[in-house]
Order: C-alpha cells, then structure tokens, then sequence
C-alpha cells in the first residue's frame, strides 16, 4: 500500500474508507495560449499519450460543457462515460486533478481525461462582475467591494508583518514574466525592471498594474493513466505522488492574512503522501499560484519552501531564478502566461510534466528535477490545493 493509501484512510473523517492501492501517471497533456479552446488541448493531451488510449474509460471534467461532445468523433472506439463536472474557480486546475486520481487510484478506472477551461473574455464589460457574489450579502456587499482591494489588503498585511518592500514584491513580476518569453502560450511575457513594474498604474494601493495577471482565455488537458496502462502508453510516465487540500473560513476579516495556514495544510497532507519529510531539501521545482506578485511568495511560505518573511530575500538572492538551488514558476505562471482560471492551476501541472520530462524546450531548467510541486487557491483567500508529482513511482 503506497504512502497516500495509508495517510488517506487514516484520517479519521473517511471511516471504513477502501484502501486506494494503484500508482497513478499523468501520461499526456495538452495546453493552448490564451483566447484558444479547450478541444486543442483535449485533442494534444490524447495524442501526447503516445498510443491514442481507446477506450478511454473515465474522465473528469471541469467547466467543459459541449467541448467533449465536439471531440468524442475524433478518437475511434471512445467509450466515454458520463463526465463529473465540477467548478471550484482558481483552484480548479488543480482540484480535478485530486478528484481524477482517487478515481483511478481507487480501481474505478484504469484512465481519466481531465479538461479544465476558461472562457473570461465574453464577461462584459469586465469580469471583476461575476466575483461580487463571493462576498457575504450583509456584511461586505454592501461596501462594494472588489478583488483588487481585497487583495490589496491581504498584500499590505504580509508586508507591514515582515518589513518587506515593495520593490521586493516587483522583483516576482520580473521573474515571471522573464521566464514566459519562451512559453508558447504567454499573454503578457516582457523583459522587465523592477522600476518598471513600479512605474505602472496603482490600481489599489500597493498593487500596480504589472504585479496583478491579466484575464484570460485558455484551456490545458491530461491523461491520468493507473500503472500497468502507464507503462505501456508512455516511455516516460510522470507521477503523481501526493495530493492535499485546505479550506479555511470565508470570513476572512477573521484571519490573519500575513500567513497561508490553508496552503501550508494543504501541502502536508500532499508531501506525507510522497513521503516527503523537509520540502526545502526534496523539491526541486515549484510551480505555485501567482495571480498577483505578492501571492508567489506567500504561497511559497505557506508550501514550506521559505520560512515565513523570508520568501523575498531568498528572491533577491537568486534561489528561486532558473539557474538558482530551487527554480519557482519556471514557466512564467499567470503574471506572464495568463490567467485562464480554471485552467491555470492545471497549466502548472503541465509546467512540471514538461520539466521532469526534459520536454520543456528553451523554458528547460538546468539539472534533472526529479520531483515538483504545483500549488492552486482559490475563493477569499481560504482554499489550498497541491499536487506533487516526481519521476520516481510512489511506494
């Protein structure tokens, strides 16, 4: 029984729950660039599979509407099931993923397509709009509130508890969107400086402009296979060797926002199901979610990569670049790739795919990342998901 079985059923909320027992790959994906479709990116993670898995026997899907039924022609003898629709907003991309693997770690399914899409731009006249439900109908909605200056006071909160500055903030954006200029599918990639970034438009004190993502349009896809399907459909199958979510209360006038606590759950649950005992020394790659600059580096606090405060001056010091001891969002993450919600989260999945595979082209670290993790959030600051996936099969 392999490491996430016995942390699964041992948590004492599943009861008598059945032992999941099956390794589980991610075999095939498939990305398209903003203002794409998700039908590209469904059809690149079935061919990416090497041997066209039919019949496919299960898949899980999130916000794909009539996308499958488009597609299902196109793969001779596709025995598709029903799919499970789910919606869980950022943390989507990564959420479906958990949900895929239990099913086909538990011997549901040998294989599962997950498709995670965002289509933001038919929002009109901007997409802030479709947020303001999130907000308690009694105590917030009346004030009007908006994500940027939600956001905006989660950011002050980190900084005035840690004594960090702004230009350490900007220093995120430039990396970023440095490392999306050799993404195929960067909206907003630029060779930046941090002047640059602080030169931008406020748009609610301290954020500027060119620390927030853009909206976007844009779809990613795998194939999760169980082992015996994995070892015959790819050469080189990557792992998924652990899983973990958090959800922490909406009320977040209640929590202190200088500390993710809901990250840092969340990562535990998925790194004792890897195995993994100090994450600094056993990651080699980290994709955390960064819809705003300030986000990586606390997401990376709350991942257990930097101590708490400490995330900007390991930047500063070069740890997190592409050439540095610990290489974060190497693909350029939502600050320069773009922000497809629902899909973004799965974009960083595909991220460490390309990576521990040696198929991440010019975007290709240095060294051979043996294990990575990939972080997603979501809702008002309360929901963690991670995933951690490695070249070596779990135990």
């Amino acid at each position: 029984m392999n490491r996430a079985a016995a942390h699964w059923n041992a948590h004492p909320s599943n009861g008598n729950v059945r032992r999941v027992r099956r390794s589980v790959s991610v075999s095939g994906i498939g990305i398209v660039s903003a203002f794409g479709t998700s039908h590209a990116g469904f059809r690149d993670a079935l061919l990416d599979g090497r041997s066209g898995i039919a019949p496919l026997t299960g898949f899980d899907t999130a916000g794909c509407r009539s996308t499958l039924a488009a597609e299902v022609t196109a793969f001779d003898a596709a025995a598709f099931v029903p799919p499970m629709k789910m919606r869980r907003m950022d943390r989507t991309g990564v959420y479906a993923v958990a949900q895929a693997y239990f099913q086909v770690a538990s011997g549901i399914f040998d294989t599962a397509l997950v498709v995670c899409e965002e289509k933001m731009s038919s929002c009109q006249p901007h997409p802030q709009a479709a947020f303001l439900t999130i907000f308690d109908p009694i105590t917030e909605q009346p004030l009007k509130p908006n994500l940027l200056w939600i956001f905006a006071l989660e950011q002050t909160r980190y900084m005035e508890t840690y004594g960090i500055t702004i230009e350490e903030i900007a220093r995120v954006a430039v990396k970023n969107k440095r490392n999306a200029l050799n993404h195929p599918a960067a909206q907003l990639s630029a060779e930046l400086t941090v002047e640059d970034v602080l030169a931008s438009e406020i748009m609610a004190w301290p954020v500027h402009r060119l620390m927030v993502s853009p909206t976007s349009d844009g779809a990613a896809a795998i194939v999760i296979a169980a082992e015996e399907v994995a070892r015959r459909v790819s050469d080189k199958p990557i792992w998924i060797q652990g899983i973990g979510w958090s959800l922490d209360s909406a009320y977040w006038t209640n929590r202190d926002l200088a500390y993710p606590e809901y990250v840092e759950k969340a990562a535990w649950m998925a790194y004792q199901m890897a195995g993994v005992k100090e994450p600094r020394k056993e990651i080699h790659i980290a994709e955390p979610y960064d819809p705003f600059a300030y986000k990586e580096l606390h997401h990376l606090e709350g991942l257990q990569l930097a101590p708490k405060g400490e995330a900007p001056r390991l930047l500063a010091d070069g740890v997190f670049e592409r050439d540095g001891d610990l290489p974060v969002t190497p693909s350029g993450g939502l600050l320069g790739v773009g922000n497809p919600i629902a899909a973004a989260g799965m974009m960083k999945i595909c991220e460490l795919f390309w990576q521990m595979r040696g198929e991440a082209g010019k975007r290709q670290l240095p060294g051979k990342p043996e294990r990575g993790v990939a972080q997603a959030w979501g809702d008002l600051m309360q929901v963690g998901t991670v995933v951690v996936m490695g070249t070596e099969k779990p135990d």
